[in-house]
């Protein structure tokens, strides 16, 4: 274990701990589950942590497998998931639930990187962007139709950031500027649910609706604002043990780590969660291979847009779109698909 390998196990180790600490908090059967899956997710890291990537660029059959497999259980997800919160997004097995968007992300990074790192050199060509672009296109596609906004959003920044570590010329900016003004219009009144359209609106109308479509937004404001420098303690928080704010296990558990814990501890995570991103961004920008840095830039960028989309909902600067916070929101599939990413990212720092 080199020093960045250490920095990075030491820095996911705190979140995890928080995240168990928060849900042992709240509720005895998320904090069992999630230790399930945190079990699982171990597995899959020290299987990954010793995978040399280097070769998969010499096999772009195994790259595209694994990008039409997940887009298979996207199409299955949408045909026989049951409606769970107005989408069609899970894949339920007994107590367990598996979101196959989550599986779909790390699919999509994998194919990217080989893409953008086959064709580097061509990235000023529109025949390039506009074959990346459908491959994004695809999952994103079928992700809005569940509908899941947040995963939508989730693949098209993926895909923007590629673009632009890849060089592409300014030039081009523009015309992808109009390219997502016209998508967001055309997705505002074809895609998204109306309880989306409402939390946008609810936004830039935080006085709307308090007891319905602000509520939860609220309710993480009074949990954060009213924790204090030291916060309320262990299983004292009013709004996250009383249920006056809902979803404090998943979207807003940075509500509730803020509560009990106070304003400290939040420094604490915001700080751990900014070096963890510093070392990922030093170990690609050292990864000694372009499809090592794609693939270490798109698990950073899945990173930082779950974080901030979470993050920006729970103060209110952002609609609340239903992303979890990596590491540290309940829920098994994208506890699994972050330990994909960060086995992925600790192995090639083991080699820098």
């Amino acid at each position: 274990m080199n020093n960045l390998q250490r920095s990075l196990f030491i820095s996911v180790s705190i979140m995890i701990g928080l995240s168990l600490l928060v849900l042992s908090s709240i509720s005895r059967d998320f904090f069992l589950l999630q230790l399930a899956w945190l079990v699982v997710g171990v597995v899959i890291f020290f299987g990954f942590r010793y995978l040399d990537l280097r070769p998969f660029i010499n096999y772009s059959w195994a790259i595209y497998g694994i990008y039409a497999f997940s887009i298979a259980l996207l199409i299955v997800t949408y045909f026989v998931a049951p409606f769970t919160r107005g989408q069609r997004a899970w894949l339920i097995f007994g107590p367990f639930r598996f979101q196959p968007s989550e599986f779909a992300k790390v699919a999509l990074v994998f194919l990217l990187a080989y893409f953008f790192a086959t064709s580097h050199i061509r990235i000023a060509r529109m025949r390039t962007i506009f074959i990346s672009g459908v491959l994004t296109m695809i999952p994103m596609g079928l992700v809005m139709l569940q509908p899941d906004l947040g995963s939508g959003i989730v693949f098209g920044l993926l895909w923007l950031s590629f673009l632009l570590l890849s060089g592409l010329p300014l030039r081009y900016l523009m015309s992808f500027l109009i390219f997502a003004i016209v998508l967001g219009i055309f997705g505002w009144y074809n895609l998204l649910a109306p309880y989306q359209k409402d939390r946008i609106i609810a936004l830039v109308n935080p006085d709307r609706d308090l007891l319905g479509v602000n509520w939860n937004v609220n309710q993480s404001k009074i949990a954060i604002g009213s924790a204090g420098f030291w916060g309320k303690g262990y299983g004292q928080g009013t709004q996250s043990q009383l249920g006056f704010l809902p979803e404090a296990h998943s979207d807003f558990i940075f509500a509730a780590l803020i509560e009990e814990w106070g304003l400290i501890v939040g420094i604490i995570y915001l700080l751990d969660f900014t070096y963890f991103i510093f070392i990922t961004l030093k170990i690609g920008v050292q990864s000694s291979t372009n499809f090592e840095r794609f693939v270490v830039l798109g698990a950073a960028t899945i990173f930082c847009v779950h974080f901030a989309i979470n993050i920006g909902s729970a103060i209110g600067l952002l609609p609340v779109i239903g992303l979890p916070l990596a590491f540290m929101s309940y829920g098994g599939s994208n506890l699994v698909s972050s330990f994909f990413l960060f086995g992925m990212i600790y192995g090639i720092a083991g080699k820098v």
